[in-house]
Parts: C-alpha cells; structure tokens; sequence
C-alpha cells in the first residue's frame, strides 16, 4: 500500500462537510479537541485505491480572518499541519457565498479540491452549474457530489490522490484594485528579503494580513522581527487614512469587495445557469414561512420540544426497567457470592447501586440525543435559534447567545462547559460575561439522570409535561438572570444580530446513528471513570468511621433478642434492625455528619440528611447525585426490601413528597455549576471572581426557590 494521504475537509457550517465526513469514516473516527480550545477535533481513517487516507474535520467556518476560535483553528492547522490536500466542501445551493472561503485558500496557496455538495439541491433549485469550467477559472479542481448518498465521492477521491501527488500546485491571483495593489507590491518584498514568517505564510497573504490589520499575524510578526513589522504597520496606516479619506473604507472591506467581486467576475462568465426565476420561493423558505412566523413558530417550537421528550420517555422505559433488573441480579449475585465486609458494601452500594444507578439512564441518554440529533440534522435547531433571538434581545442578551443555551442543554443533554466555551463568538463582553453566567442555569446531560429519577419517582403518570415544563423553566429562570445581570453588574446596549438560515435537510441514518453514539458513549464513558472515582470516594465517607462499639454491641443485643423470641417473623423483624444500624452507620459517618449539619438550613426546603449528602456531592459533578442517593439509600436501607429501585425507595421514603421532589428539582436545576463548568467560566472571564460569584449567586437563588416551593407546597396541603 502507498504511504497514508493526509487530508483537510474544510467548508461554510450546514455545507455537508461534517455529513462527507461521517460518510467516509463511519465508525473510524474518533473525537477530541484542538490543544487549548473545546472546538471538536473530529479525524478517521479510510481507504480508497489502495491507499490509506487520514481525514481531518475542521470546524465549519466562512472565512480564515481570525475573528472566531473556529477560524484561528482552522487556519493555524491548514498552516502548521501543512495536510496534502484540503478538501474545500461547498454548498452548490449557495455558491457565491461559499466561494468567499475558497478564495481564501487560494490565496494561502495550499492543495486545493472542491467538493461542490449538494448538486441535487441546486438542481431541484433549477441551478446548472458549468464544473469544469469553474475549476479552470479557479484554477483547482471542482468534483460535484452529493455528500449524503455518496454520489461522486469515488471520483472526488480520484481527484484527491492524483492532486496529493503533484509537486507543483497552479496558483490563482487575486487584484485588490490599485491602492491595495500598490501596497502590496511595496511591502511584499521587504517581507521576503526580511524573511518575515516566510517559512511559515506565503510573503504575499503575510501582507494582506498585515493591511488587514490581522492581530494573531501582526503579533507573530512583531516578535519575529519588530522594526521591519513597525515599518510595514505604518505603510498600511498610510493605506488606511488614504482609503477612508477617499472611499470611506478600511483596507480589509476593500479586500473581501475585491474577492466577492473576483467570484462575481467568475459567476458570470456562464458558470452559473438558472431554470427557475431567481426570486421563485424554495421548500426551505415556504417552511420557514410557517415555522418562523411570530405567532405560529413558537407554538411549534413547543409542540417539537413536547413531543421530544414524549417519544424518549415513551420508548425508553422498558430499557431503563430492563437495565435496573440487570443491576438487581448483578447486586444479588455478589451479595450471595462475597462474605459480607468493607470490600462487598463498596462494589454493592458505591459501584453497582452507585455507576448503575447513573448507567440505568443510558436509555433515557440515548433516546434524547437521537432526538436533538434529528433536529440538528435536519436545519431545525438554526430556526430554533433565530426565533430566540427577538427575545434575547429583549433580556439584554445577542442572538448569538442562542447557541451556547442550546449546546448547554436548551434542549435538554448538553453541556455546559462547551456552552461556556461558544461564547468566545460574542462580540461585546458584557453580553458575553451575561451569557457565561447563565448557561449553567440550563438542563445540561449530566442534570438529565437526575430529573428523571425524580419525575420518574413523584409524578410517573406525566414525565414528559413535567421534563417540559422544566426545560421551560429553565429558560425563563436564565433569561431572568441575564436581565438582572444586564440592568446591575452588566450594564449595557444589545447589539444587532445577523444570522443565515440552512437549507432543511432529511437525516441521514448513518449520520444520526454517529452523532446519537459519540454523545451516549461520552456520557457512559464518564459514567465508568469520573463518576466511578467520585462515587468510591464518597462511599468511603459515607461509610467511615462506622459506629462506636457500644452503639454495635446494642445493635447486636437487639438481634440476639429477637432470634430468642417466639416471634413468627423473626427474619423480618431482624431485617429492619439491620437497617436501622445501616441508617445510624450512615448518620455517624463523615458525609452523615456533613449532611446533618446543613439540615439547619435545608430542612426549611425540605431536604433531608441523605439529601444533602448527594448534593454536596453534586459540586463536583452532577450525575454524581443520583449515584449518592443510590449509596446513601442502599446503606441507609431501613426497610426490609432492600432489592428495589432507588425510584422506588424514594417514592416510599416518609422525608420525600411530591412537594419535597420539586424543592429538589429546582435547587439542582439552578444551583452552582458542576467543578469543571466553574474552571471553564474562571479561564473565559479571565478571573476567578466571576466564578466564585457564579457559585455563591446560582446556590443563593436556588436555595431561594426550593425554600419558596416548599413552603407553599406544604402550607397548601399539597403534601
């Protein structure tokens, strides 16, 4: 076999690059992160003609001027990976605009191959475009393909081996108009006789760099050599002043006019054929009338939310019921195989009752990412965002605020710790600050587990109305936040938000299988490491120091008593003295301890000991709760059926009610992020504080809300 062919699929987000990507690879592929950003790091492996080809998915970005993490991503690796061939993914739908990207590269001077996607869209459109033609005009060459089915990937990767193998690449040159020209032609030789980034950037996108005022290409510049970089920053000041006196311009709007004029210029040389009228209304937008309409999209938007949750709680039930009688057998058969000792309770109440107790959501996990992954696919979740943004604006918030909610877990199962991270997009940094603070405030995966456990528990007969309402509650209580933010600490003008609307799109099943298994797989993998050691962890202060030998010696008294009687049921009766020392031996250890001590406070809310117990442990992560109830619950078990589920023990539980259930919903919906969320928002805000404040803010407020809940539940006898 030839040596493996290193290779770059780039594209405009919604051009189908991440749909060639999963075409390719399959379940090849595996998912990290770009060292120093959470953008994913997608890359596979696969084979075509006999040779190995490794593919990188970079982020989906509409330009590599370093505006977004996702542009300096991209670009930073096309420049320092130096891939054999970049695979430039465009929407034949949307040519113009997904050509500005495409004359950026060209402009890099990299191995260059468009893979005009989409060519039935456009064709459906009544679009007929010239790809030879094209790629001559370009200078690269231009494959078209339809990504979903595969069609002319076989050829797309012809084309691919055959440029990867070329010493010399064809390169095209942009004009800029006179004034950028001139500037360029000054520059661009003291840039190589200096050898200024030279082994690094072609000399001449090193000055178009410059004169557009790059930050990450001017700071490398000045460290490399800082008075020839002085010299060349003060000929594009020249630049500038001259342009804003003459045209009311900078250089960098001059340069993308030039380029959309450069693809204009091509376009128009019959390229680009039309059947249909240019202003006739695609499917895309006939929906988008409906779907977006002010008073109708909104309702519809609630309607796809319900009927999420109705077909993950629907479907999901008899794995989840299936999976808790698998763990029963497996706790069963340990307690019959192991003599009983410290070694049999950790593998029992800190492993099986604690990680199963989280692994028994894997159903619910799966169902749930299945669902948002249709409504990803298919162009949803874009319109979802764009309605949001009228709102937004009205609590203080940008548009783009929308995302880092949705990815935070606006929907339900993300994350907040990328929600975190996807503020870096926002412009403004009292919107952006705003923004970080609250997205903890959504139902993020690891919270999923937990409300489930107790909707499950307290209110079976409607667990999709209730998970609905808490995802509404969700939004309102964050939107709530960032108002207050944003008239207090975060004073400040909104401003403006321009978004573009995908084509909709049918799913692909292959496509929805990988995204529904990349997410599942995170969640069961954290599940076995990070929840494993935690649970251990406060399994062991849950169970030590363990009881004074004179609160033993009583206990052991008491069986002796009742094994002496004539009592008929004397198993039973034994039983329960075995859980009231299981229940004192959690009393008496060290989370015991900590739990009784904040029953001062959390009695008001109606939280229990064993409650607190799981709470705390909830700092450190959040699906950590349902497996310290499991624990707390298994060791404290004080009823003689001690093989039922932990929904089941909470149900029947004399400190748990419908009342009680919802306190807790609420303070672990809105209290303090999750540890690793409070390292996110300390290295995005730049300070420590803004995560201390969210801590001590969110806890404050939720503790708030459950006192509240409780206090009228009880006082209204809803008990």
């Amino acid at each position: 076999m030839n040596s493996p062919l290193h290779i770059a699929l780039a594209g405009n987000p919604n051009s189908g690059k991440t749909t060639l990507f999963n075409y390719l690879t399959g379940a090849r592929q595996h998912v990290g992160n770009y060292p120093g950003v959470t953008v994913d790091k997608k890359e596979g492996n696969f084979t075509h003609q006999d040779t190995t080809i490794r593919v990188i998915d970079l982020p989906g970005t509409y330009s590599l001027t370093a505006y977004s993490v996702e542009e300096l991503v991209a670009r930073d690796y096309l420049v320092n990976e130096k891939p054999d061939v970049v695979v430039d993914v465009v929407d034949a739908s949307n040519l113009e605009r997904n050509l500005y990207l495409t004359c950026q590269f060209i402009e890099l001077g990299i191995p260059l191959v468009i893979a005009l996607n989409m060519v039935d869209v456009a064709k459906k459109r009544g679009i007929t475009i010239d790809t030879k033609k094209l790629g001559t005009l370009l200078g690269v060459p231009v494959v078209p393909i339809i990504a979903r089915s595969g069609q002319g990937v076989d050829q797309l990767f012809d084309t691919v081996i055959t440029t990867g193998k070329q010493i010399e690449h064809s390169t095209t040159l942009l004009r800029y108009g006179p004034d950028i020209d001139e500037a360029l032609r000054e520059i661009v030789p003291q840039i190589v006789t200096g050898n200024l980034l030279t082994d690094t950037y072609p000399a001449r996108w090193t000055g178009l760099k410059i004169l557009e005022d790059d930050e990450q290409i001017l700071d490398k510049a000045r460290a490399a050599d800082s008075e020839l970089t002085t010299k060349l920053i003060e000929r594009s000041k020249t630049l500038t002043h001259h342009l804003q006196s003459t045209v009311d311009a900078f250089p960098e709007a001059v340069i993308a006019d030039h380029r959309y004029g450069f693809i204009k210029s091509i376009l128009r040389q019959r390229v680009v054929s039309r059947v249909f009228d240019a202003d006739r209304l695609y499917t895309s937008d006939k929906i988008d009338k409906v779907v977006t309409n002010r008073v109708i999209g909104p309702l519809i938007m609630a309607a796809i939310l319900f009927g999420l949750y109705s077909f993950t709680f629907n479907f999901s039930t008899f794995l989840v019921d299936w999976l808790g009688s698998l763990f029963d057998i497996l706790s069963a058969s340990v307690d019959n195989t192991l003599p009983n000792g410290p070694i049999k309770s950790m593998i029992i109440s800190g492993v099986i009752d604690g990680v199963g107790g989280v692994l028994g959501f894997v159903p619910i996990i799966m169902f749930m990412f299945f669902g948002i992954a249709v409504l990803e696919d298919s162009g949803y979740l874009a319109r979802v965002a764009f309605m949001m943004d009228r709102i937004f604006h009205f609590f203080g918030l940008h548009g783009s605020s929308v995302m880092p909610f949705i990815v935070s877990g606006g929907i339900a199962g993300g994350c907040a710790v990328p929600g975190v991270m996807a503020t870096r997009t926002l412009r403004s940094p009292k919107e952006r600050m705003a923004t970080l603070l609250t997205v903890p405030f959504m139902n993020c995966g690891a919270k999923l587990p937990v409300l489930t456990l107790i909707i499950g528990a307290f209110f079976s007969s409607h667990q999709a109305r209730y998970m609905f309402l808490a995802t509404v509650a969700a939004w309102i209580v964050a939107l709530l936040a960032a108002k207050f933010l944003r008239m207090t600490v975060l004073k400040g003008e909104s401003t403006p938000f321009v978004m573009e609307l995908p084509p909709y799109r049918f799913p692909t099943m292959r496509g929805l299988a990988i995204h529904t298994w990349e997410r599942t797989w995170q969640y069961i993998k954290k599940a076995g490491t990070v929840i494993l050691g935690i649970s251990i962890l406060l399994w062991a202060m849950m169970t030590y120091p363990g009881l004074p030998d004179t609160d033993t010696a009583r206990f052991a008294a008491m069986r002796q008593e009742i094994s002496s009687s004539q009592q008929i049921d004397k198993d039973r009766q034994i039983q329960k003295v075995n859980g009231r020392e299981a229940e004192a031996r959690l009393r008496n250890s060290m989370a015991g301890r900590i739990g009784i001590a904040l029953e001062s406070v959390s009695r008001y809310a109606g939280f229990d000991w064993r409650t607190n117990i799981a709470l705390v442990g909830g700092f450190a992560a959040k699906e950590v709760i349902v497996s310290t109830l499991g624990t707390a619950y298994s060791l404290g078990e004080v009823s003689a059926d001690n093989t039922s589920s932990l929904k089941d023990r909470l149900a029947r539980d004399p400190h748990w009610n419908p009342v009680v259930g919802l306190a807790v919903l609420a303070f672990i919906m809105f209290y303090a992020p999750c540890f690793v969320t409070i390292v996110a928002i300390a290295n995005e805000a730049g300070s420590w504080k803004w995560a201390v404040f969210s801590m001590v803010f969110n806890t404050f407020f939720a503790l708030i809300l459950s006192i509240a809940i409780y206090q009228i539940g009880m006082f209204l006898g809803l008990g």
